[in-house]
């Protein structure tokens, strides 16, 4: 095993053990999906943080104030979903939405007694934005923590030239494995 193949094992084991990665953005740029699992972190925190200190008010003026734009983010979570996951696209998405606001209780929680001194103020940062791409950018400049890493990249277009050369691999293969 390549030292390289060792090192990335290790940071995928790393993060399976914790089962805290936060997203990071990734080298192919900016996705709907990467930004849709931003908005859903950022929803989810403060939903944690108005369930744990009496804010309800303040989250329901966050959600009145960008309905739309959480609508919309929601749909594009939904598409990526079903693209990566097919039939159990709803249950996968149940599962991130459960262990995302699990995640961000159980962060509440280590934190004691100074977490809502600590996180109410956003409440204020989010009532300050005027629109969805204000939205977009704080929630892309905030660390908001996420239960695991999704790649929300787009899959290259594959080239007309690599595809005769994975076939003639794969049928090598295929007679390799009947000889």
């Amino acid at each position: 095993m390549s030292f390289s193949r060792f090192l990335a094992a290790g940071a995928v084991a790393f993060g399976v053990l914790h089962s805290t990665v936060t997203l990071a953005a990734t080298p192919c740029g900016h996705s709907p999906a990467h930004e849709a699992f931003d908005i859903q972190a950022l929803k989810s925190e403060l939903m944690v943080t108005a369930l744990s200190c009496n804010a309800q008010d303040r989250y329901n003026a966050f959600v009145g104030k960008f309905r739309t734009t959480l609508l919309n983010e929601e749909q594009k979570l939904n598409t990526y979903f079903r693209s990566t996951y097919g039939s159990s696209a709803q249950r996968e998405h149940d599962d991130y939405i459960t262990q995302l606001a699990n995640i961000q209780s159980e962060k509440g929680l280590q934190s004691g007694t100074i977490f809502c001194m600590q996180r109410i103020a956003m409440f204020d940062e989010v009532n300050a934005l005027e629109s969805s791409e204000d939205l977009a950018n704080y929630t892309e400049a905030k660390d908001v923590t996420q239960p695991a890493s999704f790649e929300t990249c787009a899959a290259p277009a594959a080239s007309h030239s690599a595809r005769p050369a994975r076939r003639a691999t794969k049928a090598k293969a295929k007679t390799t494995r009947r000889a």
